[in-house]
């Protein structure tokens, strides 16, 4: 299990879709592309996968299962809109409660004013913070999610270290990211539909593409599925498992901390 708290180097580099770039500056880099798309963060979704990130979440909270009959803690990392928060405090009982994390204020606003418009300001908060540091106590949440969220973090590792922390023993891990593509043919067409298509769209709606090309290629220097799904056992997590969806377009990621 990863413990302890890495912090950016100065003289450590990552990557930035296919671009190398200091540890220290990616996360302002980052934050720059969700600073642009805040306000269209949902349409983007809807680009990237032709509307089908509206099932994947579906599919993302009905085998999350919050519970009908129980008090309930979900932290939901990197939900800046309340797609997932909004999901999940639907299907679960009267006393499941939901934390949005985001580090992009922008994004939190979005969240908040769609929350406030379906009145659930009583059962979904808001916090910025850190997928690598956590604003929570250790063992302080039932569930915690994160939606195309954890290929922007630096440290991958230290996010899921960070998950593993906040979880109550017993509580449920699960993450749905953009993955790869696992049926001969399907792939050509979604490299082809992703570096031409998607950044061409994103310049039309908003103006500029250079985020849509960073998303596209943050997706292809993101671990497959059995790549990730042992770094998140590596994290400590237990009964690991994951769900392809449209054949490895997206993959759902399911640990427990037991």
């Amino acid at each position: 299990m990863t413990t302890g708290t890495v912090k950016p180097s100065e003289d450590a580099n990552t990557h930035f879709g296919f671009s190398t770039v200091r540890e220290t500056d990616k996360e302002k880099l980052v934050h720059e592309v969700f600073e642009k798309v805040a306000g269209r963060y949902d349409l983007m979704n809807d680009l990237m996968s032709g509307g089908l990130h509206r099932l994947w979440k579906d599919a993302m909270v009905a085998w999350l299962a919050p519970p009908k009959t129980r008090p309930w803690l979900h932290i939901d990392m990197a939900g800046g809109t309340g797609d997932i928060a909004l999901r999940a405090i639907a299907a679960g009982g009267p006393d499941c409660r939901t934390c949005v994390m985001d580090i992009n204020p922008h994004m939190l606003g979005e969240g908040r004013k769609r929350i406030a418009k379906a009145g659930l300001e009583d059962r979904i908060g808001f916090a910025a913070g850190n997928a690598e540091h956590l604003p929570a106590p250790d063992s302080s949440a039932d569930a915690y999610t994160i939606a195309f969220g954890i290929r922007n973090v630096t440290h991958i590792d230290q996010a899921l270290a960070e998950a593993y922390r906040v979880l109550k023993p017993g509580g449920r891990f699960l993450c749905l990211e953009f993955s790869q593509v696992d049926v001969p043919g399907l792939d050509a067409i979604y490299d082809a539909f992703s570096f031409t298509v998607i950044p061409a769209m994103g310049k039309v709606v908003t103006g500029d593409g250079a985020p849509y090309r960073y998303l596209v290629e943050s997706i292809r220097k993101f671990p497959d599925q059995d790549s990730f799904a042992e770094l998140i056992r590596e994290a400590g997590f237990a009964r690991v498992k994951y769900r392809n969806l449209t054949g490895g377009v997206a993959a759902l990621h399911s640990g427990w901390k037991i």
